[in-house]
């Protein structure tokens, strides 16, 4: 053999190792993938009847017999690999302390969505009293995840919240349903006819509308979050000013509750968003969120909806928020059921990507709230 056949023999052999780095990256990927899975469901890494099935389908593959065993071991070495590394970032996941955002202090309702979502996980919490706050520290990595509220069942969606995720790149992994019980709160030697003043969210003003309908003269003052009023009411000790906020509050402020569950809906419950700077891949997703817009012309948003309908897919929410400097134009934020491995829910992406102007899939992930 010649030296120039030599040569051009190995470019050839790098080229087959370029695309066999890029088919074991991909291979990897995938088995990340399961591992995700693995931990939802409690299973173990390892499989031997599977991983045997598996170099077994890659030497029924070969078109010379003779390098089924070199194959075979070279097998064996990749799923070894794989394994390790499932082992590995498993115990790197369940060994992480995480760092949480939370909007509002110690008390909230989002505080106790964190709790609940993150129960049996480490992890360090910080309170922000804005949502930009937690949206910004998430974007930015110095979060591993935030928690926010995006839906109420009696005041419908909160905007700022869809109007950040979007301006940030966020991506929702998760969600937490918890039900809203609203309450006057007072501090000690406070009455509900010795108030004059009430702090609170806007959104607990909302869900308790028709009680201060009866009380005229308590002035409503919008404030950071319930739990923060609650926190301002406990320092001032005025018997003048209330706060309304939730039972939690009331407990770890020290405050009296004045005049309990005075949201109007008694079915009313918040859903919270979970959000990360990364999308994750969870084999239970069934609910999908993203952002998508339409050409300004009639009837490109049901053409848009359709889609889903001729899909099978279930439109659980939509909501609607104004283009930054286009008058009557908007952004559509939109939750369909479905997994985003389902064939029936990419075709159905795959048109609505086709004759929308904008499209982004904030998340797949799997749902807690569920709409009757």
């Amino acid at each position: 053999m010649s030296e120039l056949d030599l040569g051009a023999i190995r470019q050839q052999i790098d080229k087959v190792d370029r695309e066999l780095a890029q088919a074991l990256e991909a291979r990897l990927q995938l088995v990340m993938q399961v591992a995700a899975y693995k931990k939802s469901k409690g299973l173990p890494v390892k499989d031997a009847a599977r991983e045997a099935q598996v170099i077994s389908k890659v030497q029924g593959l070969l078109t010379n017999e003779q390098y089924a065993p070199a194959v075979g071991s070279i097998m064996r070495s990749v799923i070894d690999a794989a394994c390790e590394l499932e082992e590995a970032a498993l115990t790197a996941a369940e060994n992480k302390v995480l760092q949480i955002g939370c909007f509002g202090v110690p008390g909230s309702f989002t505080h106790q969505a964190l709790e609940e979502y993150f129960a049996g996980r480490s992890y360090e919490r910080q309170h922000f009293n804005h949502f930009e706050e937690v949206v910004s520290a998430v974007s930015s990595g110095r979060l591993d995840y935030g928690v926010l509220p995006i839906e109420n069942s009696s005041t419908g969606g909160i905007t700022e919240v869809y109007d950040l995720l979007r301006k940030y790149d966020c991506n929702i992994v998760g969600e937490r349903c918890v039900r809203i019980e609203q309450n006057l709160l007072g501090c000690s030697g406070a009455t509900l006819q010795s108030i004059t003043r009430v702090y609170s969210h806007p959104q607990g003003f909302a869900q308790s509308k028709e009680f201060f309908r009866d009380y005229p003269d308590m002035q409503q003052i919008p404030y950071f979050s319930t739990s923060k009023s609650a926190e301002k009411v406990a320092a001032e000790q005025d018997v003048t000013i209330g706060a309304v906020a939730g039972r939690k509050a009331a407990e770890l402020y020290g405050l009296k509750v004045l005049a309990p569950a005075i949201n109007y809906n008694s079915n009313n419950f918040t859903r919270f968003v979970i959000i990360a700077r990364q999308m994750e891949k969870d084999a239970a997703a069934d609910k999908i969120t993203l952002i998508t817009a339409v050409k300004h012309e009639a009837g490109s948003l049901y053409k848009l909806l359709g889609y889903f309908y001729h899909s099978g897919l279930n439109l659980m929410n939509l909501e609607s928020r104004p283009m930054d400097g286009k008058s009557w134009e908007y952004f559509f934020y939109i939750d369909v059921t479905g997994s985003l491995q389902d064939n029936a829910v990419k075709d159905a992406l795959d048109e609505v990507r086709k004759n929308c102007t904008y499209l982004k899939i904030l998340g797949n992930y799997k749902a807690d709230c569920r709409k009757e």
